[in-house]
């Protein structure tokens, strides 16, 4: 979260607890990697905590470099290619798990480009009233088309996929993403991840509702065989 260190911290502690929560909903081993998105929103948003506290001090700069970087891998290599494979794992009908492993290509390949632009140039957070500006050497031209597939490959999938709700998410998704392209333009990749983090109660339900349908099903299952 990009408002203040307390606000990253908190966020931290709760976005973690409702990923403790929702790995807890998981009854099929391929929803893991779905559950555990909030897990890792908490945990990037410690990072970013520790970088508000460590900016203003020059004595921290290898803390303030781990936290940068940490920050931005989680932002910019794992997003793009975690969230379509989540979906994609948990897809079951063979026709949309086709296409999903063809919209997960474009992730993977902007990860790899995000992963070698971190490698290539520096990275420069800084405050700027109540958020935190990450300055980067990235080729200029490429960071709209860029962006363009980072929206592609991270809500696509989510508009693909036959489990429940998970259109909700996308739409989510894209209106908050919409919102931060709009009033945060400068400060993005940290506004456009505080909004991301709040989905993390969405992806809850999601799977809540999946372990209920579960559960209903096994128990119609128990009740059949009974009756015969």
């Amino acid at each position: 979260m990009c408002f203040s260190p307390e606000a990253s911290f908190a966020g931290g502690v709760i976005i973690s607890s409702i990923g403790i929560f929702t790995i807890r909903k998981v009854h099929n081993p391929s929803q893991i990697v779905f559950a555990s998105i909030p897990l890792f929103f908490g945990i990037q948003q410690f990072a970013e905590g520790c970088l508000w506290l460590t900016l203003p001090l020059p004595d921290y700069l290898n803390m303030q470099k781990f936290s940068t970087y940490f920050f931005m891998v989680m932002a910019q290599v794992i997003w793009p290619s975690l969230i379509p494979l989540s979906v994609l794992l948990m897809e079951e009908k063979p026709g949309k798990k086709k296409l999903l492993r063809i919209l997960l290509v474009p992730g993977i390949g902007l990860s790899l480009y995000y992963a070698s632009c971190l490698i290539t140039f520096d990275v420069t957070p800084r405050i700027v009233g109540y958020h935190i500006q990450y300055d980067t050497g990235f080729p200029h031209s490429l960071s709209i088309p860029a962006f363009i597939i980072y929206l592609f490959a991270t809500i696509t999938p989510l508009f693909v996929s036959s489990i429940k709700r998970t259109h909700l998410m996308g739409i989510l998704m894209f209106l908050s993403c919409l919102v931060t392209g709009i009033f945060f333009t400068q400060f993005l990749t940290s506004v456009w991840c505080f909004f991301a983090a709040i989905l993390s109660a969405i992806i809850y339900w999601i799977l809540s509702d999946a372990k209920r349908d579960f559960n209903l099903a096994k128990m119609k299952i128990f009740n059949t065989r009974l009756s015969t």
